[in-house]
């Protein structure tokens, strides 16, 4: 992230593997976006042995919709005269925001594709799907305007994978959510931060989803911690008859390890002897 950054006029990270770039000026001394993302592929590649996707558009929910569309290692480029019609022919479900429930909804009143939603009345949309049909609309006839915000403060750290067949065996479900705690276990300590949420994610077969939570006393890195909770977390999962499709481990309560600790202190600061 820190290599991506430096390219970027304002950059907004949403997620440990997922930002946003503005770089109107700043793609002008690469000669364009296209040749700025280029750079950054080659220099990710160089750098960290790592590929990415990156997509190009003039607004974020573009931009998102293009970097999926290549993947992996895609270069997607949204001509901003002509974004609405490269939208049309696409599923509502790229948009993101649209999960599999919103999907079935349109589709029942015969919106499918983006151009389909881009073409249906506003209004008779928002008494069906209230406020937030007003931003669907929006981002369909590529008229979103959300601006690159920067984001100082994370407010959470985490990560999922999506099993490439759904699965019901235990043993390979609890090696994966181990790869995920090793990974934002290392984000948290990269950025220096504490926590105080671990948050489970599981997707059954069927887009059927839960999360369960536990909020901690304090703060804490523990990695230990992070273990066993997840573990507790899991248990009322494991008899279910089902095969699970996706597992998430997420962070949240962060704070910067360096702050002063309030009343409460931190979970680490009481377990370590002090003078």
């Amino acid at each position: 992230m820190q290599r991506v950054k430096k390219y970027a006029d304002k950059f907004e990270q949403v997620s440990i593997d997922e930002a946003y770039m503005d770089v109107t000026e700043s793609c002008k001394h690469y000669g364009g976006p296209i040749e700025l993302a280029n750079h950054i592929k080659a220099e990710l590649n160089e750098k960290e042995d790592l590929t990415c996707s990156i997509g190009i558009a003039p607004n974020k929910s573009s931009a998102k919709i293009a970097s999926d569309f290549q993947k992996p290692n895609g270069l997607t480029y949204i001509d901003p005269d002509h974004a609405k019609e490269f939208l049309a022919p696409l599923s509502v479900s790229k948009i993101s925001g649209i999960g599999k429930k919103t999907e079935e909804k349109l589709n029942e009143i015969g919106i499918k594709t983006i151009g389909d939603l881009a073409k249906y009345p506003p209004k008779p949309l928002i008494r069906q799907f209230g406020k937030p049909a007003i931003w669907l609309w929006a981002i369909a006839n590529a008229q979103e305007q959300v601006d690159v915000q920067e984001s100082y403060e994370m407010k959470s750290i985490g990560a999922e994978h999506t099993f490439d067949k759904d699965t019901d065996d235990w043993s390979s479900i609890d090696e994966q959510v181990m790869d995920l705690i090793q990974l934002v276990h290392r984000r948290l300590t990269e950025d220096d931060m504490l926590f105080r949420t671990i948050t489970l994610k599981i997707r059954f077969t069927g887009f059927e989803t839960y999360t369960r939570a536990k909020t901690l006393r304090f703060t804490t890195a523990s990695k230990d911690i992070i273990v066993d909770t997840t573990r507790t977390l899991t248990k009322e999962f494991r008899s279910k008859p089902k095969r699970v499709r996706l597992v998430g481990v997420r962070l949240s309560g962060l704070k910067s390890a360096g702050q002063k600790p309030g009343a409460k202190g931190t979970l680490d600061s009481f377990a370590t002897p002090r003078a």
